[in-house]
């Protein structure tokens, strides 16, 4: 919660003409990993609307603890936040995440409303072959944190073609812990049964798999892969799939990238799909 001290609030939103808009803004939140729809609910009320909550019957607890904290230490927001279960009628805006299949409902549901609309993306990691180890440690965290169940979540690594993969078992092993998780440990099993059964060639890590892959959505559990000779390669990619890709973590210089460890770290004006979250909710109807 560092980042929500009001001196690292007042900055970010300083840049921003703020307008008392007023406006009612639907947010339908996924529920992927805990308090998914945190900053949709804070870029709302912080610009002075209605935030209408529809929170995921997955992080429901989560969601509703903080707005209740809020509505005790902050009685104001008694007036501008609302948790709703039912079907909503009156509202002016809405922000909904959710899978692509949902998008799909979503686009044309609210067809008729100013919105804004997020789908499933992914992150990958390009490598140099040059980690140091606690960079390597961080990237860790990118992958594994949330059980790897969030966009920001790196599911996809690049890495030069000489590089050697055993290394990451052990550099990881900071979350080997996970494997005594019960659904994590049924998916681990399933998904290294099928590779079996079908004789494909994976890397088992004892907590993890690994796989080759041009895909960038691997299952709980696997993490995929893929070579490069050329850094221009990875950056094509990245161009041909950017609405596709949410972060890219790396120490190379490559356009929009993160360092290790900070996937899971966003700042305040670091929106999803890159998309101004402040800028739609000040925006006219």
């Amino acid at each position: 919660m560092v980042k929500l001290r009001k001196d690292k609030l007042e900055a970010w939103i300083s840049k921003y003409n703020l307008q008392n808009l007023n406006y009612k803004v639907v947010v339908i939140m996924a529920g992927n990993f805990p308090l998914a729809g945190l900053h949709d609910l804070i870029c709302v009320i912080i610009t002075g609307n209605k935030a209408i909550i529809k929170p995921s019957s997955d992080d429901k607890i989560l969601i509703s603890f903080f707005v209740e904290f809020l509505y005790e230490n902050f009685p104001e927001t008694n007036k501008i936040i609302d948790i709703k279960s039912e079907k909503i009628g009156d509202f002016d805006k809405v922000i909904a995440t959710g899978s692509n299949n949902t998008f799909n409902y979503f686009e044309y549901y609210f067809r008729d409303k100013s919105s804004l609309l997020r789908k499933n993306r992914n992150s990958i990691a390009v490598l140099s072959g040059n980690e140091s180890e606690n960079e390597l440690k961080l990237l860790s965290d990118d992958i594994f944190m949330y059980f790897g169940l969030g966009c920001r979540n790196i599911s996809k690594i690049f890495i030069p073609v000489d590089y050697n993969l055993t290394e990451l078992k052990s550099r990881f092993s900071k979350y080997n812990h996970i494997i005594n998780h019960n659904k994590y440990s049924n998916n681990y099993n399933y998904q290294k049964t099928i590779k079996l059964m079908n004789n494909e060639v994976f890397i088992d890590c004892d907590y993890f798999l690994m796989s080759r892959s041009e895909n960038n959505t691997p299952p709980i559990s696997t993490i995929y892969y893929d070579y490069y000779d050329d850094l221009s390669q990875v950056c094509n990619l990245i161009k041909e799939n950017e609405n596709q890709i949410q972060c890219i973590v790396t120490n190379l210089e490559i356009d929009n990238s993160i360092r290790f460890g900070e996937a899971q770290n966003p700042k305040l004006d670091q929106y999803s799909d890159n998309i101004d979250t402040i800028n739609f909710l000040l925006t006219s109807s």
